[in-house]
């Protein structure tokens, strides 16, 4: 039994250190559980903040670039027409080949931008026919018109076909035969004429359309296209022929630009938490001194006011719980002047004491001023004040009454 005993306090204490130590670490892992939710929410919201700066970062650079960059290049089929009513039979065609087309996109943006030059060049399909052989040089006009149908420029080159020998074209048709007769290849040649090698529009009278004749009543085209393309300098240059390396070095600099405005803006917010503002401190402190000078002029008007000979005494019940019956009924000069010093003269010296001032330096208020120096003529038994009671001299005999 008395083994048993002694065990039992043994297996008391194993108990305990047990529970205690499961205690200890259920609180460590509910502590470990509580940082790792921390950790995980605050990585969630890290990332999800700079996934946020990243599309911003991505969005402004695609407007920047939209806005910045012109059309780079427009491209417009031409379809030459002519008349055909001639007044001889020996010929017909009775007119110049001409195109009138327009250069705008779908009818309302304008394809060239202000100051940017452009390059215009007209490529004409021509088959090596035995008339264009025999066409030799021909001319092509190209004239630029605004909204209002002036014409702002003109351009006019010549071209022709480019020359090919008889044996040329024979050994030719002879290694390209086969295909010749499937169809799949022509003789032809495209005939590229620049008409204008650096076309600047005019922002006075913009180009909204143009007309292309060409001077040659036998001339034999397939198709025609006009191409504008856009000479890029600087960063438009850099912009349009390294686009990939632009877009990255434009959307990290906006992160970049974002990440440190996000930063400053959460240290200002911390430091504003550490050291609030000093002119809120200032004016909270000076606060009190202002409700004290007000708590003394009520009591002085309170204890100031005239008596009803009419009706007899007149009882202050704002004061009654302060004063006695028969302080209130006397009127001897002395005890008033003691009840309303002990009110409201001592509370004003202690605040003006605390923050005295040069003479010359003092800006004193004109109400403060009143309320003191009547305060101090009812303590020298001055019953009436004089008219003029802010009288600076006297004033400044006390202490100074400052904001």
């Amino acid at each position: 039994m008395d083994d048993m005993e002694s065990e039992d306090p043994n297996i008391q204490e194993l108990g305990n250190q047990i529970g205690g130590l499961v205690m200890g670490i259920q609180e460590a892992l509910t502590i470990l559980f509580i940082r790792i939710r921390q950790r995980v929410l605050q990585t969630t919201i890290l990332l999800c903040v700079l996934l946020l700066m990243l599309w911003v970062a991505i969005f402004l650079y695609g407007s920047f670039y939209y806005s910045f960059m012109p059309t780079a290049s427009f491209i417009t089929p031409v379809h030459f027409y002519y008349r055909t009513d001639c007044p001889t039979p020996h010929h017909s065609i009775c007119s110049l080949p001409m195109a009138n087309f327009s250069l705008l996109k779908n009818g309302k943006k304008q394809v060239m931008t202000y100051g940017q030059p452009y390059q215009i060049t007209l490529e004409l399909e021509m088959p090596e026919s035995p008339v264009n052989e025999q066409l030799g040089m021909f001319l092509v006009k190209m004239s630029c018109y605004s909204s209002d149908g002036q014409v702002v420029d003109t351009a006019a080159r010549s071209t022709m076909l480019h020359f090919r020998s008889s044996l040329l074209n024979s050994l030719g048709t002879l290694a390209f035969f086969p295909l010749l007769l499937m169809g799949t290849t022509e003789q032809k040649q495209y005939v590229l004429v620049e008409l204008y090698s650096s076309y600047v529009d005019n922002s006075y009278k913009p180009t909204v359309g143009a007309v292309v004749e060409i001077y040659s009543q036998q001339v034999q085209i397939y198709k025609a296209q006009l191409y504008i393309h856009a000479h890029f300098t600087g960063i438009r240059y850099i912009l349009y022929n390294f686009p990939l390396a632009s877009a990255v070095v434009g959307v990290l600099s906006n992160f970049t630009f974002l990440s440190m405005l996000l930063l400053f803006s959460y240290l200002q917010m911390a430091l504003n938490g550490i050291w609030p503002n000093r002119q809120d401190a200032r004016w909270n402190q000076f606060r009190p001194r202002r409700r004290d000078v007000s708590e003394a002029t009520g009591l002085y008007e309170r204890n100031a006011q005239p008596e009803d000979n009419s009706t007899g005494p007149k009882t202050n019940m704002s004061g009654a719980s302060v004063m006695g019956p028969s302080d209130i009924t006397d009127s001897n000069p002395g005890k008033m002047e003691e009840s309303i010093l002990d009110a409201g003269v001592e509370d004003i010296v202690e605040i003006n004491n605390s923050k005295c001032c040069d003479e010359n330096h003092c800006i004193p208020e004109a109400q403060n001023e009143e309320i003191y120096l009547k305060l101090r003529f009812l303590s020298e038994g001055v019953s009436d004040p004089p008219a003029d009671a802010t009288d600076k001299a006297y004033y400044r005999t006390g202490t100074c009454l400052s904001s």
